[in-house]
């Protein structure tokens, strides 16, 4: 399961409308690995060289590598992290994810990060079951 869900909020999704805070503390709370990690990448990116932060550690463990691909599988909770911190987010491998400024995603910086040609540049053979 990608959220623990309070029947506080798990009522407010069966009524149709959830508290975007509400729903962030849901995925701070059941994600923190992945949470943590767009945290930091956005609060480096001001500070950066480049239109983009991104992370090229390894998750600690499997537990880890979860959270953070059940993260940038979901739309839902990688739309709600975009918009939370204002970065727009693109992701690579096991653990390459990057946050850029929203205007990026029309920069070569960007178009380069998601192209097929830099997927297939950052393949490594320890990734092959990630």
């Amino acid at each position: 399961m990608s959220l623990t869900v309070s029947p506080e909020l798990l009522e407010q999704a069966e009524r149709g409308h959830v508290d975007d805070d509400a729903f962030l503390d849901c995925i701070r709370a059941s994600l923190p690995y992945a949470y943590d990690l767009v945290e930091r990448l956005a609060g480096e990116l001001p500070t950066a060289d480049r239109d983009f932060a991104d992370n090229q550690i390894s998750p600690a463990d499997d537990a880890e590598q979860g959270q953070l691909l059940r993260t940038v599988a979901s739309t839902a909770i990688r739309g709600a992290l975009k918009r939370h911190f204002g970065v727009a987010l693109a992701f690579q491998n096991c653990h390459r994810l990057a946050a850029f400024r929203p205007q990026a995603v029309d920069c070569e910086q960007y178009r380069r990060f998601v192209s097929a040609e830099s997927q297939l540049l950052n393949q490594q053979p320890e990734f092959v079951n990630c």
